[in-house]
This record gives structure tokens, C-alpha cells and sequence, in this order.
């Protein structure tokens, strides 16, 4: 597909064979590939012979996802079919913290300029605050052929999808998860990259209120990911220099 985040037809045309038995901790790698540049999933993460890697070409580099679109139906084909149509074309980096994460997928960064951000007027269209419409629609690429409507579930006027809470994989290093505002069922297009273990993200350690629900991992740009989130920042994490998908 060609889009910004291209959605390669098989894991396994990119990474060879991905079931490996319940210790799997990531993809086996092409003969002559560089096991440097790939990145380890986490234990609890099993990706499917049918699951596929979305490519990330940023301005800083390009990094590649193993979705978990057979552990995480829901969240992945959220994913999947936003990145076909093209909605993560053009948007930027929007929040970066070092030793934490890189946060991304709000439709309201697609016109950044240099720090201070312009608002407008009513200052409602904050990066941070956008998802999806209301109302739009996608499948869940299961088999189920189920339809997942986008619906508005508080204040902030955007599309959300229903909390998956089944699958217990970390917030491990490398791993993405849907970003929510800390509401149930407020998860949307934005996702966060982990460049730590930050486990008090798991929605079943109760060490806060944050439930994160990992979709994919990192399998190759980890080192990217990283540069990305140590750039410099201004207000509210913000790169002062705006970081394009």
C-alpha cells in the first residue's frame, strides 16, 4: 500500500516464520539480516503468520511494527484501517519524554510549524486532543467481519473504540499501545512507543489508574525511535522542531 504507514501483505514475507512456541520473543530473521536491527518482542507476544508489519517512514528515519492483529483484533485493525486511508499521512511526533515514550497519531499535528504552536482562535484543536470522526466505521479483520463503529464517549468531540482489554502483554521496551485520555473506551488513532519498560502502563498492575493495551513492537528502527525521543522539547513535550510520519 503505498501510504505513509505501508501495511506489507505478511509478517512472514518480511520476517520469515513468527511462531516459535510460547517463549517467542520476536520474529526469526532472514539469513544475512543483522539481528542488531531488529528489536525483541515482548514474552507474552505471539504474532501470526498473517499478521502484518506497518513500515514508518519518518523525517527522522523509518522504523518498522509487528501489528498483533491476531491477539489484538480490535486495536490493530483500528490501526490497520486508519493507516489505509490515510489519516497518519502527514502528522507529527506530538509528545516525546527520554526513558519513557513517543506519542503520535493526532490529526490536529498535521500542520505544525516551529514552537510556539498557532492555535485557533478557540484554541480547541490542540495536538494531544484529535482522533477520528465520529461515526466512521472499520472492520475487525478477524474473520468475524464484525463492524466497529467510532463513537463519541466524552466531551472531547472524537471517534473512540471500545477498551481490549484481554491480552496481557507489557509495555515493555519497543512495544506500542493505544493512547487514551484515562477514561474507558476513550482510545482512538493515538498510539505510544515504549522506550522503556514501563510496566505501571499495564492495565492489570495496579500501581495507577493507566491502562495501555499493547497492539505491536518495534521489529526494526528501535535506534530511531529512541533518537526521536530525545530530541529537544518545548512545552507540553513537545519537539521543538516538528517530527513528520
Amino acid at each position: 500500500l503505498q501510504t505513509p504507514i505501508s501495511l506489507l501483505a505478511r509478517a512472514a514475507d518480511f520476517v520469515g516464520q513468527t511462531r516459535a512456541g510460547p517463549k517467542l520473543r520476536g520474529p526469526k530473521l532472514r539469513p544475512g539480516r543483522a539481528a542488531r536491527r531488529f528489536f525483541a518482542g515482548p514474552e507474552q507476544a505471539t504474532p501470526g503468520a498473517a499478521d502484518p508489519v506497518a513500515v514508518c517512514e519518518t523525517s527522522m528515519g523509518t522504523f518498522k511494527i509487528q501489528l498483533l492483529l491476531e491477539q489484538m483484533p480490535i486495536t490493530a485493525s483500528n490501526f490497520i484501517d486508519l493507516a489505509k486511508s490515510g489519516f497518519y499521512d502527514g502528522l507529527h511526533f506530538h509528545r516525546v519524554i527520554p526513558d519513557f515514550m513517543c506519542q503520535l497519531g493526532c490529526p490536529y499535528t498535521r500542520n505544525l510549524g516551529p514552537l510556539p504552536y498557532t492555535m485557533n482562535p478557540l484554541n480547541l484543536d490542540q495536538p494531544g486532543t484529535g482522533g477520528p470522526p465520529v461515526g466512521s466505521k472499520f472492520e475487525v479483520l478477524d474473520g468475524s467481519r464484525r463492524i466497529i463503529v467510532r463513537t463519541r464517549n466524552y466531551e472531547n468531540p472524537r471517534g473512540n473504540i471500545p477498551d481490549e482489554l484481554t491480552c496481557k502483554i507489557s509495555n515493555s521496551k519497543g512495544t506500542i499501545n493505544m493512547a487514551n485520555s484515562g477514561m474507558p473506551n476513550s482510545g482512538s488513532s493515538q498510539f505510544s512507543i515504549n522506550v522503556a519498560d514501563n510496566e505501571f502502563l499495564d492495565f492489570w498492575d495496579k500501581q495507577t489508574d493507566s491502562a495501555h493495551p499493547v497492539f505491536g513492537y518495534v521489529v526494526q528502527g528501535m535506534d530511531v525511535v529512541e533518537e526521536i525521543s530525545k530530541v529537544q522539547t518545548g512545552a507540553k513535550d513537545s519537539p521543538e522542531a516538528p517530527i513528520s510520519m
